[in-house]
């Protein structure tokens, strides 16, 4: 009677298997891209998923500047920045943000969704995002990922 079948298994970070997966955002909406590629960098899609592991597996987005938004987002959206000075709160739209940092508006949204600790902080350098359709990760040999 020594064999159970309910032991929860916790995986150590020696033995996590990493994947590379490429994304192309091209015509893509933000939140809900950015939902799935967020569990995929912690991991949850795994069975071996440990919440205090960095499990999760590397993604590569392409095509970030073809992105969009549902509705009036793009225009009615704003993401507000301070410097810390009176008087220094900064404003900008989507489509402000899209012309100047094509890949800030995917990093934004999927940032937010990881952890706000050093664990998040680990798993969001695995994201590359990239304003074009080529990337230098060839070498990794990346599995497409369908959104």
């Amino acid at each position: 009677m020594n064999t159970l079948s309910y032991k929860t298994v916790s995986i150590r970070k020696e033995d996590v298997k990493r994947d590379w997966y490429v994304v192309d955002m091209e015509g893509q909406v933000v939140g809900r891209a950015a939902t799935k590629i967020a569990t995929i960098l912690r991991g949850k899609h795994k069975p071996s998923y440990t919440p205090h592991i960095d499990c999760g597996d590397y993604i590569i987005i392409i095509n970030a500047d073809k992105l969009r938004f549902t509705g009036q987002k793009m225009d009615q959206k704003q993401y507000f920045s301070h410097s810390g000075y009176p008087g220094g709160q900064k404003v900008i739209t989507p489509r402000q943000l899209l012309e100047k940092k094509p890949y800030a508006v995917i990093e934004k949204a999927v940032k937010g969704m990881l952890p706000k600790n050093k664990l998040g902080r680990k798993m969001f350098k695995k994201m590359f995002v990239y304003a074009g359709a080529e990337h230098p990760h060839q070498a990794q040999q990346p599995k497409k990922l369908e959104l």
